[in-house]
Formats: C-alpha cells, sequence, structure tokens
C-alpha cells in the first residue's frame, strides 16, 4: 500500500529536498498544495487530515496552526520546526540517541525532527553524561559552522544572489545573545543542568557543518582520558548504520572539511586529545540538511510507517 504524505511548506530549503528524496520512490505518495492555495487555511486542513504522515517544514507559528487543524487521529506528524521539540506527547527523532529510541518514534505519531546543531551536540554529550563521563552540571560550551543553507531560503538568497546582502561575505559569526533556538533540545536532551554556551557561524558554503565540544579534562570531578571518551561513544553507536565514531588516533588530521559528507544521512563524531594538557575536542561532522534536516526526516518517515 502506498502511504500519502503531506509536506506542509514543501518550498522551503527543506521541505524542497525532502519532495526531492521522495519524488522517485514507489512506496510513497507526495500529495502538493496548488499554488494558487498555499495560504488556504482550509485547503491545508483539508491535505494535513486525508494523508497517513504530514511533514511540517515550517517557521514555529505556522507548525502549531498546522498541527491545530489535524483533526483525523490517524495522520502521524514529523516537525521539522523548533516548536514541538521539547513538548510533552511528541518524541524527538533522534533514532540514535538511545537504544529505546527508534522503537518509539516507530510508534509515536507526534515525531519532533531534531534541529541540525542539537543533533551534533546531543549525540557527542548524551552518552557521556549516561556513562558518568561528564557530569550533569558541567559547564559545556560548544562552537560550529554551518552552511548557510542552514539559514533557509532568505539567507540562500543572501549569499548566492550576486547583489544578496551577503554575496561577498566569506563568514558570519552570530548567536550572541546566547539565546539560539536549538539550546532547549540540546539541554533538555544531552540531560545536562545547566545551558550551554553556544556560538554557532555560518561559511560561505552551501550545506555542511562541524560542531565542536572543549573539554577541559583536568576540570572534571573524575579523571577522564580521551580514550575513555571514545570508548564510551563507540560502546553507545555500535551497529548503527548512520552515525559513526572515527577511530581515535595519537595523530589527529590537520583539518576537518565541513563539506564531506554532503547529500547524506550520515553522522560522524570525533574525539581528539592532549594527554600532556589534560585536554580534549569532541567534533560532531554532518550535512545539515542530511543528518541535521531532511534525510533525517525520511529516515523518521521509514520508522513511523515502516517503510525502508
Amino acid at each position: 500500500m502506498t502511504a500519502k504524505i503531506f509536506i506542509d511548506g514543501e518550498h522551503g530549503t527543506t521541505g524542497l529536498l525532502i519532495r526531492d528524496l521522495l519524488r522517485e520512490r514507489s512506496d510513497v505518495e507526495v500529495v502538493s498544495i496548488a499554488a494558487d492555495k498555499r495560504k488556504d487555511l482550509a485547503e491545508r486542513k483539508r491535505l494535513l487530515n486525508m494523508v497517513d504522515l504530514a511533514v511540517l517544514c515550517l517557521p514555529d507559528d505556522a507548525a502549531k496552526e498546522s498541527v491545530s487543524m489535524i483533526e483525523n487521529v490517524n495522520v502521524r506528524v514529523i516537525d521539522a520546526s523548533t516548536a514541538h521539540r521539547i513538548a510533552p506527547g511528541w518524541v524527538f527523532g533522534f533514532p540514535e540517541l538511545t537504544p529505546a529510541q527508534t522503537e518509539l518514534i516507530r510508534a509515536s505519531k507526534r515525531v519532533a525532527n531534531p534541529g541540525c546543531w542539537s543533533t551534533c551536540f546531543i549525540a557527542l554529550m548524551r552518552p557521556l553524561v549516561d556513562a558518568g563521563l561528564i557530569p550533569k552540571d558541567f559547564a559545556a560550551t560548544c562552537w560550529g559552522v554551518s552552511g548557510y543553507s542552514g539559514g533557509g531560503r532568505q539567507m540562500v538568497e543572501a549569499f548566492e544572489n550576486e547583489n544578496g546582502a551577503n554575496a561577498k561575505t566569506k563568514f558570519i559569526a552570530y548567536g550572541m545573545k546566547l539565546a539560539h533556538k536549538h539550546l532547549p533540545e540540546m539541554q533538555h536532551y544531552s540531560h545536562l543542568t545547566h545551558t550551554p554556551v553556544f556560538t554557532p557561524s555560518v561559511g560561505a558554503f552551501r550545506q555542511g557543518m562541524l560542531v565542536e565540544i572543549p573539554l577541559a579534562l583536568w576540570s572534571l570531578p573524575k579523571t577522564v582520558s580521551g580514550i575513555e571518551l571514545h570508548a564510551a561513544l563507540s560502546k553507545h553507536y555500535a551497529g548503527q548504520k548512520y552515525v559513526t565514531v572515527k577511530p581515535y588516533t595519537n595523530e589527529p588530521p590537520a583539518e576537518l572539511d565541513p563539506e564531506t559528507l554532503n547529500d547524506t544521512n550520515w553522522l560522524e563524531l570525533f574525539v581528539f586529545d592532549n594527554p600532556k594538557t589534560e585536554q580534549a575536542v569532541l567534533v560532531a561532522r554532518h550535512d545539515n540538511l542530511g543528518k541535521g534536516a531532511g534525510r533525517a526526516a525520511v529516515q523518521n518517515m521509514g520508522l513511523m510507517l515502516g517503510l525502508a
């Protein structure tokens, strides 16, 4: 039986990717809204209630509006906005979070797709907190760089249009108010008692992402080595298809390219350390449109509908 999918907001960056990924599949049928009815609430409501699964690629308020219009109890929802990521009744759509998370997603009718930044941070931090290597009250800091597609259609146009505001800009640091919209889920799903200090940035490349968490190992309440951190991450993600912990090495690469995993659903995790200075840095790399957005949504869709 072919599953009907409605992408509410299919003309945004994430929506377009999901539509393209589903276009050639024979096990799903993408239902689209007519161009002249995109702002027609009655038509949106009709489509939201006639499908097997709705994917919301909308701003937060619009996503909440769409959910409120769904009256058909059989309709499953994946929300790619930040509106429901820590909301009661919603399952966090990171299947590799815990051993039980895949089944929670499979059984749920309401799944909140993770953000690109938070996927990286949580993937690195949660296993180490669960293993007791990093305390819950740890003063976590995080830095990262993303391709400009993470800023949505307006930022894409600003970088790619020769007359755009950022057309000649190579790098932008932002989030200086220390209130990034991904912070609530970063803290919540990492089981931290304090909000991380997070300073993101955007580079002049379309997609790809690197996230770094520096660790002063000497400041931890008990002695922890880089090898132990790596072992805990490796144990947590053993056997996972889409998350890989790269081998521990005493000779780290001279550089890491944020674009290496573009157009994939893969997430790579690294641990680098200096035993002499008792310091380490955790690094995550993925495609911010892939495992960080659209491809993650398709992975969750497959679990929720029992598809490949």
